[in-house]
């Protein structure tokens, strides 16, 4: 059997202010933005041209959720984001005012860094070799 992770879901505050993070700090592609109810969105965000996993913005509905929003993974990295130049994204995110976890290193599998999204989640930003 063949199979294949293609959505993620990352709890947010609220969905503007997390597409607003993605789309312009990340630059990823906002792929779908529907009102499911009143107070409910199916809000998908992808990396540009990218054809793997795709990231569901999930709007927190109650305070055990709220409790999770930017930790979602108890302060272990969360998402491994590879690029095709590092230091071009690294650059980017530094002027968007990231906040990075450490300096970028070369490690036998590539350059990385840990950053921090809008809420706290972290990821590891990889040019692999």
């Amino acid at each position: 059997m063949k199979q294949q992770i293609v959505q993620i879901s990352v709890i947010v505050r609220d969905y503007d202010e997390a597409i607003a993070f993605y789309t312009e700090v990340m630059k990823f592609d906002l792929i779908e933005d529907t009102k499911r109810s009143e107070d409910k969105r199916w809000v998908v965000v992808a990396p540009p041209d990218g054809n793997g996993c795709t990231v569901l913005l999930a709007k927190a509905k109650n305070e055990e959720q709220l409790s999770r929003v930017g930790n979602q993974t108890g302060n272990r990295v969360f998402v491994f984001l590879h690029t095709d130049d590092f230091w071009r994204d690294y650059q980017h995110l530094s002027k968007h005012d990231v906040k990075f976890k450490g300096e970028p290193r070369e490690e036998e599998y590539g350059t990385v860094v840990v950053f921090a999204d809008l809420y706290g989640n972290l990821w590891d930003l990889i040019e692999p070799k």
